[in-house]
């Protein structure tokens, strides 16, 4: 091996072999410009073992359930255990949730996971907004009531739940209230807080950020403790690295911005006094796939082998089950387009299999029509079966890894292991994902990404099929889904309103009450005050309220 890390033992047939066919290809494409992908890495015409050797097999790869775990983080992975089907289901009211999630389940998604209406993740109720807006991308969930009827019939202790709950988790305050009610142990509720990253929203998704920075960082650690003493089954953290892709980052961006929140959340916990063999194996990360479909694959492979060092050598862990790169991915929604939406089908298979040979554990796939409103119950079925057929009929997991060993494969892993450690440093020099958030650096560099693609897509350097390339005038229309019924929605406020008239007002303000002290006090757990809060009967509005007025209403940082 030369020390560049090419192999130069292949012997002068090869070389010859090689000259010979460079100089075909340039005969034939003299002129032709240099390619990149999305994270400006330059695509060569042909990979070969010049570029990567397998001498480099044991400390760049090794095998499944190993260490560096770029080909997977169990033993067996799909091969003995298929990933998760969590199918994003919001719509209208609770009653609306629970017959679709049942319709869905019956499809062949194999978990739930429930998305609450954009009022929710404004911290608002039902009762203070434009009843125009409520239930058109979620479902409206204020109270414990509201969450009984949306698991209606679900076996809350035998089934995983993501709620997309952001800061400050009152969807998981509501569902161990639910558990409570039906006697069901709080240490079989399995899931995760999959919107717990509030720098992912603080950066990336407003809609989401509503305490101030600082409140959401001392909350987030409190969740976590809390979570981690009483909800054994419970993952309080999904990282997500989608926010930053869906709002202009690179893959390699991503990913790097990702492994900092997580170093980031990790130190906050250590800070705290938690034991990182305890509470690092239920990190958990969230990703967008892109329809670049090689950059992905070596995204995850190159970020499984990035964590697995950070995890052991910078946090200092030494439980292997802490070194794992946990993840659940979406198909990308930024790639989909509302001008023949039907091709969205096709980048959503792409997407897909991008994932699952990257070594995902679990995976949402998008429907057609999400860029047109909430999908179609038709759009989300055809959804879930392209995994099933990606799964029972395309022969995807009978190989663990099948792409390991490519010359490109490889080459492009360790090129991306680089743009992702150089990203990373830049966040690091800046003092920490923190720091770098709160200065605006994070999100200056979304931006410059951002530009860039939306330039090559207008200058034709980037083709997007039906937008800036092979367009139709004659486009097979496609119908968005009804906004909600009227009725059914002031149906749904009048029914908050009488859970507020019936329920003990005095026992809720000293729920409340107990909550706003805890924030004053670093002994005491908010999280802990909320759940209490909660099944006093208290609603979302309302704690986010408190706690608005407590730790201060969130402002993101929006970089020029």
């Amino acid at each position: 091996m030369a020390q560049d890390g090419k192999n130069t033992t292949l012997g002068q047939d090869f070389e010859a072999a090689r000259d010979g066919w460079q100089g075909a290809y340039e005969k034939q494409l003299p002129d032709e410009e240099k390619r990149h992908n999305r994270s400006g890495i330059e695509v060569k015409p042909l990979y070969t073992p010049e570029d990567w050797s397998s001498d480099d097999y044991m400390p760049d790869l090794g095998f499944p359930g190993d260490a560096p775990y770029t080909r997977g983080i169990y033993p067996t992975m799909h091969r003995g255990r298929s990933w998760t089907q969590r199918q994003l289901i919001g719509l209208a009211t609770p009653e609306d949730y629970n017959a679709r999630m049942r319709r869905i389940v019956d499809s062949g998604a194999t978990a739930l996971s429930m998305i609450p209406c954009n009022s929710f993740y404004r911290g608002f109720d039902a009762d203070e907004v434009d009843i125009e807006i409520l239930g058109t991308c979620g479902t409206t969930i204020n109270t414990v009531d509201d969450m009984e009827t949306c698991l209606a019939g679900v076996p809350i202790g035998d089934i995983s739940i993501a709620l997309n709950d952001p800061s400050p988790f009152t969807l998981l305050a509501f569902l161990l209230s639910v558990a409570k009610r039906r006697n069901v142990s709080w240490d079989r509720i399995s899931g995760t807080s999959n919107q717990s990253d509030y720098i992912s929203h603080y950066v990336a998704n407003h809609m989401f950020f509503r305490l101030a920075l600082g409140g959401a960082r001392r909350l987030f650690v409190d969740h976590v403790q809390f979570v981690n003493e009483r909800l054994p089954m419970w993952n309080p953290v999904s990282v997500v690295g989608q926010h930053m892709q869906q709002s202009g980052a690179t893959p390699a961006e991503a990913m790097a911005f990702t492994l900092a929140s997580a170093i980031q959340y990790a130190e906050d916990c250590q800070a705290r006094g938690l034991d990182v063999d305890t509470f690092l194996p239920r990190f958990t990360f969230f990703f967008d796939i892109s329809i670049s479909f090689f950059e992905e694959i070596a995204k995850f492979r190159a970020g499984r082998r990035i964590w697995a060092r950070l995890a052991k050598e910078r946090l200092g862990a030494k439980d292997p089950r802490a070194w794992r790169f946990k993840f659940h991915a979406q198909t990308s929604g930024v790639d989909l387009t509302r001008q023949q939406p039907l091709n969205n089908i096709a980048r959503t298979t792409t997407q897909a299999i991008a994932g699952i040979l990257g070594g995902l554990q679990s995976m949402h796939t998008d429907a057609y029509d999400e860029v047109l409103s909430t999908p179609t119950e038709a759009a989300a079925k055809i959804a879930i079966q392209t995994q099933n057929i990606l799964r029972e009929e395309a022969g995807l997991t009978d190989v663990i890894d099948p792409l390991g060993g490519s010359y490109y494969v490889e080459a492009l892993t360790d090129q991306m292991e680089e743009k992702i450690l150089a990203a990373f440093d830049v966040i690091e020099a800046a003092g920490g994902m923190f720091k770098a958030v709160e200065n605006g650096l994070v999100q200056e560099k979304l931006g410059d990404s951002s530009l860039e693609f939306q330039r090559r897509v207008e200058t034709g350097k980037q083709t997007i099929v039906g937008v800036n390339a092979y367009q139709d005038d004659e486009p097979i229309p496609v119908m968005p889904l009804e906004r909600p019924d009227r009725s059914a929605m002031e149906a749904q406020v009048q029914k908050l309103k009488k859970f507020k008239a019936d329920r003990s007002l005095a026992g809720v303000e000293r729920a409340l009450a107990a909550m706003a002290r805890a924030c004053e006090n670093e002994d005491d757990s908010v999280f802990s005050r909320l759940v209490d809060a909660a099944d006093a009967g208290a609603t979302h509005g309302e704690i986010c309220t408190c706690l608005r007025a407590e730790l201060g209403f969130g402002q993101p940082l929006i970089a020029a």
